[in-house]
């Protein structure tokens, strides 16, 4: 097994979301990306610590004919060719396909290449993101809280207001112990 993992949701995590009516849209178009605030130095200071930086992300709009998938494809390219990333992780699906990968099941922070979930991290900004990563075995799942307009279900480990703050957190309380 690999060492630690920060699972990073995309939108809204490390780009911004499109948000309409309370809830959060990934961007259709390349030129709609904006990387969030603090998200460079936040994803620097991980991988210095040792972190691999997995990107896990639901990308439904593919199966449903909203978005092709090249273009969800040159978005990630975009945050890989900015951004310390070592891997992206997609799911296509909708919830109709009943998949494994679909957050919030866990498949996609399961999947190999494997990273000892008991010290990794996931973060994400929706309670699908907290539950993957609860139900994969994360030592922690942390919400970055936009105060959407949808319910928490699920209760996350630790609830904050950015990347930068959540680096903070995970290097306070998970390295050197």
């Amino acid at each position: 097994m690999s060492d630690a993992a920060v699972f990073l949701d995309r939108d809204g995590v490390l780009n911004r979301a499109i948000v309409r009516n309370g809830l959060p849209y990934p961007p259709r178009r390349l030129d709609e990306v904006e990387i969030l605030p603090g998200v460079p130095a936040a994803l620097a200071r991980l991988k210095s610590a040792g972190f691999a930086l997995v990107v896990v992300t639901n990308q439904p709009d593919v199966s449903r004919g909203e978005v092709r998938e090249e273009v969800v494809q040159a978005i990630n390219d975009r945050l890989a060719s900015l951004l310390p990333l070592d891997e992206f992780r997609v799911c296509w699906h909708d919830d109709a396909a009943e998949c494994d990968c679909r957050k919030p099941k866990p498949g996609l922070l399961t999947r190999p290449p494997l990273y000892d979930l008991s010290r990794s991290v996931m973060i994400g900004d929706r309670w699908r993101d907290i539950e993957a990563g609860q139900r994969a075995g994360c030592r922690a799942a942390i919400l970055i809280d936009y105060g959407y307009d949808e319910g928490h279900p699920i209760h996350p480990d630790v609830r904050l207001h950015s990347l930068l703050e959540a680096a903070d957190w995970i290097l306070k309380t998970m390295v050197n112990r």
